[in-house]
């Protein structure tokens, strides 16, 4: 059934602002529901057979290219100023260029202050829900994204570079190794096919086999004919009524004209840096400080995640580019101990980049005979990753731009990021016990990667049980007001040690039956 369409003046439709990996999971389960949804995206829809297995070609075709800007002391703030987060602007988000591990957080990771204490320099909150609230919704997102190793789903076949990682693993006494947990199918599922293992998951899946809202929540609920999704659709602030309650929302369209959407309620799911945006853009005589923004602090705690990156060069070839992004991890490095000089954990995870991007990230700005010599070897390389806890910090915060502005005439996103010391001592340690990992498994020449820019953006919007204490509930909606939720990861409390996609899709399957039970009994 072919895209809906909603009229400007419907008031009853449900808006939803982004399309990845909460806001597409929110739009289907909503037109599932009965429900009719307008769906804005500000990028275009890439069909699969559009995308190229090549990184850097892929980065021009899917990334937010849009203006921000940066400051602080961290290294990815120094390293790419205008860019210092790496999200897509297209139809599918960041489910189109993910790695696709798909992991629960650890029940000690909702409830970060009660285990870590009191950390100088940082904002910890316990989540106001817990893993045990959360492992239906889990368990419903894993069997719709076909997680492997989960709901009975075989894992994908062992790729050259996990048998080299888990050998290291092991030889230096990791007890937690195993092939990856991926939205990848490693079967026939949904009318698409089992992975084939080329690589290049980054670039898009031109199989399919990847999990994507691209090509399996959008087309599932416009089949519904209640979504209307609505492509190059930049929203421009959000609007309420007199009595401060959401009406609808501006946006420019494709052509750059600009269109009022009328809406019983708005989700925002932009991502951790454009969703604190558009609400503070959304600014009002009502609002002064932007919407949802009654404690102050919508745009504050952005998280990213540590990341870093070694490789190791091996006597013999390895060809790590076969096979998914990721594939295998060990999970010693995420428990809960304190006696490392850090609290939080980390997950080292066996990744590659292509040949293209390591040309240009491995080492930037490198040239010479060092930097010749690891790219001749290419082939002989191994890679491991650092998915690392990244603590709620108020000062590392999302702001406004006031001097810069895009191309709608707003002011861009301003991001402000500083090291704090607990993860400098996390990094410092990865780096020890992967060159140890490497190294046992016969690595003898070692590349230390500076960091990459954030594409795990959250906690600008966190969760809390007070008002007073966060800007949403439990259920993602605003404690300000009672027709906005936030639908992505700007959510999180806390940034555990694993990869978020599969929280933002459980958080937003429980938020979708939550609004559904409150629309019915006219609870908004």
């Amino acid at each position: 059934m072919k895209n809906a369409a909603h009229d400007l003046n419907d008031s009853s439709v449900v808006v939803v602002i982004g399309s990845g990996a909460g806001g597409g999971t929110l739009a289907h389960e909503l037109c599932a529901r009965g429900i009719k949804v307008v769906l804005l995206e500000a990028g275009r829809r890439i069909e699969a057979a559009e995308f190229k297995n090549d990184e850097l070609f892929a980065f021009g075709q899917l990334s937010w290219l849009d203006p921000r800007t940066s400051s602080g002391g961290s290294e990815i703030a120094k390293l790419s100023p205008g860019m210092p987060a790496w999200t897509v602007k297209a139809v599918g988000g960041s489910t189109v260029h993910w790695g696709a591990l798909a992991y629960r957080m650890q029940a000690h990771e909702f409830a970060a202050r009660t285990h870590y204490g009191e950390v100088k320099g940082a904002a910890l909150a316990d989540w106001p829900l817990n893993l045990a609230e959360l492992e239906p919704w889990y368990q419903k997102a894993e069997s719709r994204m076909g997680v492997t190793g989960t709901q009975g789903i075989p894992r994908l076949p062992v790729a050259n570079q996990y048998k080299v990682f888990w050998n290291g693993a092991n030889r230096i006494g990791y007890k937690r190794v195993s092939n990856d947990r991926h939205a990848i199918n490693s079967e026939p599922r949904d009318a698409r096919p089992a992975c084939l293992q080329l690589g290049f998951c980054t670039a898009g899946c031109k199989s399919t086999a990847k999990w994507s809202t691209l090509y399996t929540e959008i087309p599932a609920a416009e089949a519904t004919g209640r979504l209307d999704l609505r492509t190059g659709a930049m929203a421009l602030r959000i609007e309420h009524d007199g009595i401060g309650k959401i009406s609808g929302v501006v946006y420019a369209d494709a052509a750059g004209v600009q269109q009022h959407q009328r809406a019983a309620l708005v989700c925002v799911a932009g991502n951790g840096i454009e969703t604190p945006r558009l609400l503070l853009n959304s600014a009002s005589n009502r609002f002064p400080h932007g919407l949802a923004n009654g404690s102050g602090m919508v745009g504050w705690h952005f998280m990213k995640h540590m990341n870093a990156l070694v490789f190791g060069m091996f006597e013999r070839p390895v060809h790590m580019e076969r096979g998914p992004t990721a594939t295998g991890t060990v999970f010693d490095e995420s428990r809960l101990d304190a006696s490392r000089g850090f609290v939080g954990g980390y997950l080292m995870q066996s990744s590659h980049v292509g040949l293209p991007s390591f040309g240009v990230g491995a080492k930037p700005g490198a040239w010479g005979a060092d930097f010749a010599h690891w790219v001749e070897n290419y082939a002989r390389l191994a890679g491991v990753w650092m998915n690392g806890e990244d603590l709620p910090v108020r000062t590392n915060a999302v702001s406004l731009d006031p001097a810069v502005r895009d191309s709608h005439g707003l002011p861009v996103a301003h991001l402000h990021m500083d090291n704090h010391p607990n993860e400098l001592a996390m990094r410092a340690h990865f780096f020890k016990q992967a060159r140890g990992l490497l190294g046992a498994a016969g690595a003898r020449e070692y590349l230390e990667c500076p960091p990459f820019p954030a594409s795990h953006t959250m906690g600008t919007c966190r969760m809390s049980a007070r008002d007073s204490q966060g800007v949403v509930d439990s259920h993602g909606r605003s404690h300000e007001i009672r027709n906005l939720f936030i639908s992505d990861g700007s959510q999180f409390v806390t940034a555990s040690a694993q990869n978020p996609t599969l929280t933002i899709v459980a958080l937003a399957l429980r938020q979708a039956q939550h609004i559904a039970d409150s629309l019915q009994r006219r609870d908004i």
